[in-house]
C-alpha cells in the first residue's frame, strides 16, 4: 500500500482589525500571539497599536539580528567562582520598576515583540523556547507585567524566512494577516495620508498590495511603501512638475507599474474644478465624466470639506453618480466624523448607510 498523502490546509487569515483583536485576546489569556504575513502589510504597526492601547512599553526585538547570548544571557563568573549567565538589560526582570513614558506617564508594563521570528537562526529560535513558554531569561524570571508577541514573513515570500520548529510552533498562537482596503483606508485617514493616494487606491484597490515573490522590480506597492510615497509627497514632491523625476522617485518607492498609474491619476487633478469654484457655484460647475477624474474629484471634496463649506460641496457631490457620492462621503467621514452631523448629510447617511459603511 502507498503511504497516505499529507493533508494540505489553507491558512485561516484575518484582516488588520481581526489581527488586532486576536493579539489582544491572546495577550489577555497570557499567551504569545504569532502573526504571519507577507512583507510590508502592517504587522509591526498592529503590534505598536496593541502596545499603545494596553499602555505598554514596546520592546522591538529583531531576532534575525540576534545570537543565543542575547536571549540566554552573557557568560559570567559569580562571587562564588561559579559560571552563570547575566541577562541583557533588554529584558524587564522580576523586581524591576514599571516603565514610564517619555512624557512621564506611568505605564502598565511591557510588550516584548519578537519581530522577524522565522528569519532567526535555528540556534536563536531554540534559545527563545524558555523565554516564550517558561518566561525565563537564563536563571532569571521575566517581570510579571511582561507580555510577548511575535511576527514574521511567510516562507513562500522569498523574505528570509524558514519554517519554525514544531517545538517553537507549539509555544505560539498562530494567525495570518491579510491586506484589507477598508481597514487601511481608516488607518490612512487617521494618519493623514495624502488624499491623492487614498483616492487612487479607491480607484485601483488591487494596487494597495501587489506582490509577487519572484518579481523583478526593485520594490512593490504595499501598505508600507504607500506610506513611503506619502512621505515623498509631504516632502514636496510636486507630481507633474518634472515627469522624469516623478517616475524616478515613485518607481523607487512603489515600483514602476504602480508609479506609472499613480502619476497618471495625479494628472487628473489638473482637470478638476477648484474647491473655491464649487463653493461659489455648486449647481453650475460641470461634473466630470471620466471615471478616473470622478475618483479624483470625490477624493478632493473629501479632503477639503468642513463645517464652513459642507453645504455647497455636498450639493455638488450629490450631482455625481451615487457610487462617487458614497466614496466621497465615506472618505470625508473617516477623516472627520463631525461631517456626518451636517444638515442634509444626516438624511443622506440614514438613507445610504448600508452602502456607506
Amino acid at each position: 500500500m502507498s503511504a497516505p498523502t499529507a493533508l494540505t490546509l489553507e491558512p485561516i487569515t484575518l484582516n488588520p482589525t481581526g489581527i488586532f483583536n486576536f493579539m489582544a485576546h491572546s495577550l489577555k489569556a497570557g499567551l504569545v500571539p504569532f502573526v504571519k504575513g507577507s512583507p510590508g502589510i502592517g504587522k509591526s504597526d498592529i503590534a505598536r497599536k496593541v502596545a499603545k492601547d494596553f499602555n505598554l512599553k514596546l520592546i522591538d526585538f529583531r531576532l534575525s539580528q540576534c545570537d543565543p547570548t542575547d536571549l540566554n544571557g552573557f557568560p559570567n563568573v559569580n562571587d562564588k567562582g561559579r559560571a552563570t549567565y547575566m541577562p541583557m538589560t533588554t529584558w524587564p526582570l522580576a523586581g524591576d520598576a514599571l516603565p514610564v513614558a517619555d512624557d512621564g506617564t506611568p505605564m502598565d508594563g511591557w510588550l516584548v515583540f519578537f519581530d522577524e521570528l522565522p528569519a532567526a537562526a535555528p540556534a536563536v529560535q531554540a534559545a527563545a523556547y524558555k523565554i516564550l513558554l517558561d518566561r525565563m531569561v537564563g536563571e532569571f524570571k521575566l517581570h510579571p507585567r511582561v507580555m510577548m508577541a511575535a511576527a514574521g514573513n511567510l516562507v513562500t515570500d522569498n523574505a528570509v524566512a524558514e519554517d519554525l520548529s514544531t517545538a517553537l510552533q507549539s509555544r505560539l498562537i498562530h494567525a495570518q494577516l491579510q491586506v484589507n482596503l477598508k481597514d487601511w483606508q481608516q488607518w490612512a485617514a487617521d494618519a493623514k495620508i495624502d488624499h491623492r493616494i487614498t483616492s487612487f487606491l479607491e480607484w485601483k484597490p488591487q494596487l494597495l498590495y501587489s506582490f509577487d515573490p519572484n518579481h523583478t522590480d526593485n520594490t512593490f506597492p504595499c501598505p508600507r511603501t504607500w506610506e513611503f510615497a506619502d512621505k515623498q509627497l509631504k516632502a514636496g514632491l510636486n507630481v507633474g512638475n518634472d515627469p522624469a523625476f516623478d517616475r524616478a522617485i515613485l518607481s523607487g518607492t512603489i515600483g514602476q507599474g504602480a508609479a506609472r498609474e499613480f502619476i497618471a491619476f495625479c494628472n487628473f487633478f489638473s482637470k478638476l474644478p477648484t474647491i473655491a469654484d464649487i463653493v461659489r457655484d455648486p449647481k453650475g460647475v460641470k461634473v466630470p465624466e471620466e471615471p478616473g477624474v470622478l475618483y479624483a474629484m470625490s477624493g478632493s471634496i473629501a479632503a477639503h470639506i468642513d463645517g464652513s463649506n459642507a453645504a455647497p460641496l455636498f450639493e455638488f457631490l450629490q450631482r455625481m453618480p451615487i457610487e462617487y457620492q458614497v466614496i466621497g462621503l465615506r472618505t470625508a467621514i473617516r477623516r472627520d466624523q463631525s461631517i456626518a452631523k451636517t444638515p442634509g448629510i444626516i438624511q443622506w447617511v440614514m438613507k445610504n448607510s448600508a452602502s456607506l459603511f
